[in-house]
């Protein structure tokens, strides 16, 4: 070998030596670095990596009548979990086995869940009994990564639905997910319908956590410094209902077999007392689990028991709105109490005729109202019009929402000039449209909240109420119980136009020759006004409207029933029932020893509902339209 070799070789040693150099010295810097100038960075990551978080459900909110009676509560549920990283896709035909689940609906499931978090476990099935909880134990050992938790299902403790007012909890929803936003997860659950979706933000609290020490593998070696970091949740908050449960129970027993709604108001506050809608569902039905044949069965179900027809329901009021035209006659002057006119049974406008049901001969303004004459409110309606007839039913809320506190509600259609010019153009209409619009057919379309209402500002002279189910939201967790505000209008009309339209009401219920003499209670005075609207589809619609006691109310009502015919022989002597559970704190005309006092109302008495309750057991009525 030359000297010239030597010295290349060499050469070669030396880069090679410096490289290795080089090499060592940018690892040492770079441990050095790691070690002491990054790291509390990377220590928290590093411990993030070693610490699994787990959330932990809060207990939703209760729910109480307004006697303090507890009316939504909770039950223990256990739900499966799966945690991506560690189960083992193989074992999704052995887990959907055990939980008779269908496997492509786990397989999704997992796929959203990794896609979230693959450290994070997902909830696969929800609501599972104690016999599959036993099976799933007894497999764990080879089902790694699959858990199960204890939640909380909803549990209805009264024998009174209230489906349609408190609503219900299901899984939450892909376009849940997105309008919710932050702190929603899949497989939460959430308020759907009714109070449940309306105070969502009260009554669901907050997910707490749980840390749960993991190896490099994944496994759960423990809690996390014994437990003192987990984050408990925090409990939802409770609402204090206006429902009265009692009458709530006895208004769907009388409504049971029938299509309608009803809706009862206290007119001091305006709080709901009892809101029923029929057909309605099971309420239990969604607490858990809710099999899809069900939720298919309740979908195409032709009686749609899903509908609120007390909030979305659209009826001609029939002749239960005939007090609005003897209201805007009466403040506008075009008539006296006094005036008088005389029915024949029937009135022409143009080549028209209009009919009544009976011949009511010589009539002033009190007995139209109690005798429901159509020929009365035939010729005033001419003489109101149609601008002051729709300027008192707006007064009164009709054709726009009342504010009700749950989100299902309508407007309805109180039709004006502006709105029949649009619909049948300026020429396209003719003052004969107006005696049908007088007694509450024609495109006149209101919704049984609306009337319901319409008696409790009747009932107090004027002030409406924004009707609401919620009086009170109670935070347990800081002791406070914060009442729910709801807005208040005062109507003003004259003193004497209170006392024509009052009187004319109580005629109706208490004096011979009254529609709804079917709702009188004993001991006490009511008022009210019946409606028959007509359907072009089979039997009329049914309507009453009223409130008790008459002097100093404390319930006003609103009775709907489809397809059965006059308002006094059917919703009044209901109505009548519901108005007695609510003043008495029960029904006396059952009680043979009963001896008439100064009612006290909504007592505590308990009245078992009466599913077979014959209405004709109330007072005869003399006549029922």
């Amino acid at each position: 070998m030359s000297v010239v070799d030597d010295m290349n070789t060499y050469g070669k040693r030396r880069v090679m030596y410096l490289v290795i150099v080089i090499v060592f010295l940018f690892f040492m810097g770079r441990l050095y670095q790691l070690q002491l100038i990054y790291q509390d960075e990377y220590g928290k990551k590093s411990e993030a990596n070693s610490i699994r978080t787990i959330p932990t459900e809060p207990v939703r909110g209760y729910m109480y009548d307004r006697n303090g009676r507890l009316v939504v509560d909770n039950r223990p549920s256990f739900t499966v979990t799966v945690m991506p990283f560690e189960f083992n896709v193989q074992n999704i035909n052995s887990l959907s086995s055990v939980l008779s689940l269908d496997p492509e609906i786990m397989h999704e499931r997992l796929k959203k869940g990794a896609a979230y978090s693959r450290f994070a476990p997902v909830k696969i099935q929800r609501d599972i009994n104690f016999e599959t909880l036993s099976v799933l134990e007894e497999y764990r050992e080879h089902l790694p990564g699959v858990d199960y938790h204890t939640e909380s299902k909803r549990y209805y403790p009264t024998r009174a639905r209230a489906s349609h007012i408190l609503g219900y909890t299901k899984e939450i929803s892909e376009s849940q997910l997105q309008t919710l936003g932050k702190g929603y997860t899949q497989g939460d659950v959430v308020g759907s319908a009714g109070l449940e979706q309306q105070y969502e933000a009260a009554l669901r609290g907050q997910k707490g956590a749980e840390f749960r020490i993991v190896n490099a593998r994944g496994q759960v070696m423990g809690p996390f410094n014994d437990g003192r970091n987990d984050i408990p949740p925090v409990e939802g908050k409770d609402l204090l209902l206006t429902l009265d449960f009692d009458l709530q129970a006895l208004a769907e027993s009388l409504m049971a077999d029938k299509r309608g709604a009803l809706v009862a108001l206290d007119p001091r506050d305006g709080g709901i007392l009892a809101l029923v809608s029929k057909p309605d569902y099971d309420i239990s039905l969604f607490s858990g689990v809710t099999p899809p044949e069900v939720w298919r069965t309740l979908n195409t179900d032709g009686s749609k028991p899903l509908f609120n027809r007390a909030t979305l329901t659209r009826y001609p009021p029939g002749s239960a709105f005939k007090v609005i035209l003897a209201i805007g006659a009466l403040e506008k002057d075009i008539v006296k109490s006094t005036d008088r006119i005389t029915c024949r049974g029937s009135f022409r406008v143009g080549n028209k005729v209009f009919k009544d049901l009976h011949v009511h001969g010589s009539t002033d303004l009190y007995e139209a109202i109690q005798r429901s004459c159509n020929v009365y409110f035939y010729q005033l309606m001419l003489r109101v019009g149609l601008d002051n007839w729709s300027h008192y039913g707006a007064a009164f809320g009709f054709g726009q929402a009342t504010g009700i506190d749950i989100f299902e509600e309508s407007s309805g259609l109180l039709p004006t000039t502006e709105w029949m010019n649009q619909r049948y153009g300026e020429r396209g209409w003719t003052i004969g449209y107006l005696p049908n619009l007088a007694i509450g057919q024609g495109e006149l379309g209101v919704t049984p909240i609306q009337m319901a209402c319409y008696a409790m500002a009747l009932a107090n002279k004027g002030s409406y109420y924004e009707p609401h189910a919620v009086s009170a939201i109670v935070d347990k967790v800081n002791k406070v119980t914060e009442p729910v505000p709801h807005k208040m209008r005062q109507i003003d009309l004259l003193p004497t136009t209170w006392s024509v339209v009052r009187e004319g009401m109580r005629r109706v219920v208490q004096e011979p020759g009254g529609t709804a003499g079917l709702a009188r209670i004993k001991g006490i005075e009511a008022g009210g006004k019946t409606g028959t609207a007509q359907n072009p589809h089979g039997e009329d619609h049914a309507w009453f409207v009223g409130f008790a006691p008459f002097d100093n109310p404390s319930i006003a009502i609103a009775v709907m029933i489809e397809n059965v015919g006059y308002g006094g022989s059917f919703a009044a002597p209901i109505a009548g029932l519901c108005m007695e559970q609510f003043v008495y704190g029960r029904l006396i005309r059952f009680d043979k020893k009963f001896v008439p006092v100064e009612p006290s109302v909504a007592k505590n008495a308990k009245q078992e509902a009466i599913p077979g309750l014959s209405l004709d057991q109330t007072n005869s009525a003399e006549t029922t339209r």
